[in-house]
């Protein structure tokens, strides 16, 4: 008895490789562009309070780093970064994420990167794994995937 390919509904990475080229640096912009923005838009309430949110400004940035998070995961199966480089996430069936999807993923991505070791382990998972796939990624089973061309 042989065991179904749980990524099956997603393209293979060997005769479809065009979905998975440069992935791994796409996602590394993209989380960079993702900072800036999440930087900018934290800046709001540290403007509306005159000053006194940057007391407390690491909690405002990890706050709203991880509602935009969510919600542009939600909303496109890609944060704006992602988008800007082409790129979306997509579940193991090759659907988008939906809110649930985009809260547990964006909540193990978070905790990934508040443990260093786990950050360093899925860094080299995506640069070393057919698919590009980090830590988090195959925890649920997801891939980022280079945007289709629409005409």
């Amino acid at each position: 008895m042989t065991q179904a390919d749980p990524y099956s509904q997603l393209p293979d990475p060997t005769r479809q490789a065009g979905f998975y080229a440069g992935v791994p640096v796409k996602r590394f912009i993209a989380f960079l562009l993702d900072l800036l923005i999440i930087f900018v838009i934290s800046l709001v309430p540290v403007v509306a309070t005159v000053g006194l949110g940057a007391f407390i400004f690491p909690v405002i940035f990890f706050v709203i780093g991880f509602i935009y998070r969510v919600v542009t995961l939600a909303s496109g199966s890609a944060t704006w970064g992602m988008r800007l480089m082409a790129i979306e996430l997509r579940g193991l069936d090759a659907s988008r994420f939906s809110f649930g999807d985009a809260f547990l993923h964006t909540l193990a991505f978070y905790i990934s990167l508040g443990v260093f070791p786990v950050q360093i382990i899925s860094i080299v998972l995506m640069l070393t794994t057919s698919r590009g796939q980090g830590l988090t990624d195959m925890l649920f089973g997801t891939v980022a995937l280079n945007r289709r061309a629409t005409a």
